[in-house]
């Protein structure tokens, strides 16, 4: 999979502020195209054509039959040692219940982990927002991995899965969800990625799971999807004061008034999720994600652990209607923080992500 964010630094200058309909099919086709012209790259993905990924050469060829790419094969077979790596580092697992590990990994990521608009901010992952989004029900330990300096014991790396089911047409798969894979920047020449990849895929393999989804800011062999960020400013002023956006043809406090929200909500039953709310929001969820051909396969615990409020890091909200008390609608979204550069005035930006959502009724949530 393949992300692309469409920073608010880029807003269309028209007051009224909204994409028009040939700026989002330019974006759609810059998109496609660049998918497309990577067929013929001279370029080659010289680790992922090594993978039992699909690839960009099998597109369209309907002999390849759909399922795994590779079959399990015994356990026994599975290559048991950890992968080699050059003399000065070693692979370790991180305990993300030790403070103080939970602190390196942070601090590694904090340092070097996905800037964006020319470096002038860096994702600030927290400590609880990791061990939420690293530690679901079921978790692997020894799928945290981080690559440690032998002499310092220094964190210079690290590379995670989480045990995830996903629901292909009728077929429940457990499968890895990859992420989290930094490198230190002074390293980041020396090919260490690879072999932490192989190594993640070596771990999951020892669990008996054989399949795994990872996320990318490149085209790499081969999305099943692709994405886009679209932003809502919320606090226009300090926006405009970092730099995440520019006024364009606007005055401040056009800019102000145009993203000023109203005091209340309109939607009647609109609420905070609550610990009894988590059978009836499961089964709104799992209803809702039936019309899906690729979807996860949630059960109570997993909407627990995932949508239950969590202070700055993921918040959960319903429509209980009034009348039945039926959980007709579901939001969320969680929060990353980022660090600002070059802001005198400001270091923290914080981002909502719109996350998992379901209605039924043709409901809206206003």
């Amino acid at each position: 999979m393949a992300d692309n964010d469409a920073s608010a630094k880029n807003i269309p200058s028209n007051k009224n502020n909204a994409p028009s309909v040939n700026e989002i099919e330019t974006s759609i086709d810059s998109l496609a195209r660049k998918v497309q012209e990577s067929f013929s790259l001279k370029k080659r993905h010289k680790f992922w054509e090594t993978q039992p990924v699909c690839q960009f050469k099998d597109l369209g060829d309907t002999r390849l039959p759909e399922g795994p790419i590779e079959q399990p094969t015994p356990l026994s077979e599975v290559k048991q040692e950890p992968y080699n790596l050059p003399p000065p580092y070693e692979l370790v697992t991180c305990d993300l219940d030790s403070e103080e590990v939970c602190s390196e990994v942070y601090t590694l990521l904090t340092n070097n982990y996905i800037d964006y608009n020319d470096n002038m901010f860096r994702f600030n992952y927290s400590k609880e927002f990791l061990r939420w989004a690293l530690r679901p029900p079921g978790y692997f330990r020894s799928w945290h991995i981080g690559l440690r300096v032998k002499t310092s014991k220094k964190l210079v790396a690290f590379i995670t899965g989480i045990p995830a089911k996903i629901r292909v047409r009728d077929a429940v798969v457990l499968l890895a969800e990859v992420n989290f894979l930094c490198v230190h920047k002074k390293l980041q020449s020396r090919s260490l990625a690879p072999v932490m990849i192989k190594e993640l895929s070596r771990r999951v393999r020892l669990e008996n799971v054989w399949q795994a989804a990872y996320t990318a800011a490149a085209v790499l062999p081969t999305p099943i999807t692709t994405f886009m960020f679209w932003h809502r400013s919320l606090n226009p002023k300090k926006l405009i004061d970092v730099g995440f956006c520019r006024l364009g043809a606007w005055t401040m406090s056009e800019f102000i008034n145009f993203y000023k929200l109203p005091e209340q909500t309109t939607t009647p039953g609109f609420r905070k999720m609550e610990p009894h709310d988590v059978p009836a929001v499961t089964r709104l969820l799992r209803n809702y994600l039936k019309q899906f051909v690729v979807a996860p396969d949630f059960d109570k615990n997993d909407v627990e652990h995932w949508l239950l409020p969590k202070e700055d890091v993921i918040d959960a909200y319903l429509v209980e209607s009034p009348e039945s008390h039926e959980i007709t609608d579901l939001c969320s979204f969680y929060t990353i923080s980022c660090s600002i550069h070059g802001s005198q005035n400001h270091s923290i930006l914080k981002g909502a992500y719109s996350y998992h959502y379901a209605f039924h009724n043709n409901s809206v949530i206003s």
